[in-house]
């Protein structure tokens, strides 16, 4: 067994250098609460970047996992079972979509949705194939879906990337109206921003988003890789705005840490691709369907949406708190649910520096945006803790 040090040392030896990471070697966790290696215990409000849904070892998931591994882990979208049944129907129906389709990543998930608006557009007209996504967006990191994210630091050093993707400014519906056409296939968009910056846009620009796809045949695709599957204090984010898309992307909280995702429809677009025309190999493997139901069916009987509701508003109030503390230092705390940011007026690593000495884990994201994604298992009593750090932090700020 490897000590602290030795472990830094062998993946700084062997792993790809591309990640910056913190000099911490995490052992073991439960419910919001994490251990490292020596010993020191953390609360954890980064939850794997807005991925542990339902914390760390819940024992529905330990479960699920463990008795699918020992019956079924794979056997290719050749054949079907009965698990992988059970995920999609119940998928389908706290998504409010009607179709679904599985993968393992976030940006496959998002690739998976360009194709298949690049395909219902193309299908109309050769021209109809633009995709419009917004400035500060993050979709992923392959050649499309980096391609799609809006901001040019992710595509440095890739070029030429793939053609016909534009970007608007984000919640500036005028911007948008005077870019679309008949032309445009899709429009690509976060309800509200995770990497970004965690930016809510103003109430009614999604709606006039929705009326703009449908006035030129334009496929609406919400990204809920980061908002969805109750972050938000409901299943999925466009259900607080009541703006269904035509496509809705999902990953990180549905799995609970294990890796899957996907992408599900409205029945208008559930036969845009035929047999063939799109795939993968590990998606809606059986180890996946069976982490997918136990995660969901976790959520639903520990009624885990309505609690990220009600805690995150009782969070947030507490962040304004700070912010009318400290108002030279937050320029503002904004978000919905248990995904709030705090804006601070310069950039903000010292504050996730002080927060890891005081065993909170807390993220930064643009640079000055303290990014904060608890396990939806989150408790007032680690909210009031993770409150105290902050304030901490930022008295010494």
């Amino acid at each position: 067994m490897m000590n602290r040090d030795e472990v830094i040392e062998t993946a700084e030896k062997y792993y790809l250098p591309v990640f910056g990471r913190q000099k911490l070697v995490l052992d073991h966790g439960k419910g919001c609460h994490v251990w490292d290696k020596n010993g020191k215990e953390y609360i954890d409000f980064l939850a794997g970047i807005a991925v542990n849904s339902l914390g760390y070892a819940h024992p529905a998931q330990v479960k699920a996992i463990t008795e699918q591994a020992g019956k079924l882990v794979h056997c290719s979208n050749i054949f079907y079972t009965e698990i992988q049944a059970q995920a999609v129907k119940l998928t389908c129906e706290v998504s409010g979509m009607d179709r679904v389709f599985f993968a393992n990543s976030g940006a496959e998930a998002n690739e998976g949705a360009l194709k298949l608006a690049r395909k219902y557009g193309t299908s109309k007209d050769a021209k109809k194939f633009r995709i419009i996504s917004a400035k500060m967006s993050f979709h992923g990191r392959t050649m499309a879906t980096l391609t799609a994210t809006g901001q040019p630091h992710y595509q440095e050093g890739y070029a030429p990337l793939p053609a016909g993707y534009e970007y608007v400014e984000y919640g500036n519906i005028d911007a948008l109206t005077q870019m679309m056409d008949e032309n445009v296939c899709g429009v690509l968009l976060e309800p509200i921003q995770g990497e970004g910056g965690v930016h809510v846009p103003p109430r009614d620009y999604l709606a006039k988003v929705r009326e703009l796809c449908d006035k030129y045949d334009a496929v609406l695709i919400f990204d809920e890789i980061q908002t969805g599957v109750g972050r938000t204090g409901v299943w999925f984010e466009y259900m607080n705005v009541g703006v269904k898309p035509d496509v809705l992307t999902f990953a990180k909280g549905i799995g609970g840490g294990f890796p899957v995702s996907g992408f599900a429809v409205t029945e208008k677009f559930a036969h845009v691709f035929n047999p063939g025309d799109h795939g993968g190999t590990f998606g809606g493997n059986a180890l996946a369907m069976a982490d997918v139901y136990a995660t969901l069916s976790a959520i639903k009987a520990e009624n885990l949406v309505n609690n990220a509701k009600e805690k995150g508003q009782y969070f947030k109030e507490q962040l304004e708190k700070l912010a009318v503390k400290y108002p030279e230092k937050i320029y503002e705390v904004r978000g919905r649910g248990l995904i709030l940011g705090i804006e601070t007026t310069k950039p903000a690593a010292p504050i996730l520096d002080s927060c890891l000495e005081e065993g909170i884990i807390v993220n930064v994201t643009v640079g000055n945006v303290v990014r904060l994604v608890p396990p939806l298992v989150v408790t007032k009593e680690d909210i009031d803790k993770v409150v105290k750090a902050l304030d901490n932090a930022f008295a010494k700020f």
